[in-house]
């Protein structure tokens, strides 16, 4: 595993990270996100949309659970799933709503956000990516990226 550290101080930095990480991503990429709420978790996202060229606004499917964004890279389009399991309690809601299907899927770069709420469903993903807020700066993040290979 491979891990890299990053320091940003504000949202517009956080997008930017993720918009650099995306260039590592391939088609049936799993990317866990964690971090508490309000860590930036979204903006890394939209950072990651952003280096795809989605043209759909990018906000976090807190309610939806799953959002799907189209992009491009190399003139051929990239399908991006945007999962928020924050709201799931059981391993039946997750049935429900088709995770074992969508994370095993070849066809998307999959995004999720609250990873830890998939329990034993999510172990095959490429990249961790860890947030963490900063006590003494309201607007400081770490951003902590391993990969599995």
């Amino acid at each position: 595993m491979n891990t890299e550290k990053y320091i940003t101080n504000n949202e517009a930095e956080t997008i930017a990270i993720g918009k650099a990480f995306a260039a590592k991503l391939q088609t049936g990429d799993v990317v866990a996100v964690n971090g508490d709420l309000g860590a930036g978790k979204t903006e890394l996202i939209k950072g990651i949309c952003d280096y795809f060229d989605v043209i759909d606004m990018v906000n976090s499917p807190t309610f939806t659970i799953m959002n799907h964004y189209t992009g491009t890279y190399n003139d051929e389009e990239i399908n991006i799933i945007h999962i928020d399991l924050y709201r799931i309690e059981t391993a039946k809601e997750l049935t429900e709503i088709g995770f074992d299907e969508c994370i095993h899927s070849e066809d998307y770069i999959k995004l999720i956000e609250w990873p830890q709420k998939a329990q034993d469903k999510l172990d095959n993903w490429n990249y961790k990516i860890i947030i963490s807020t900063d006590e003494h700066s309201e607007n400081k993040r770490e951003i902590s990226i391993t990969s599995k290979d």
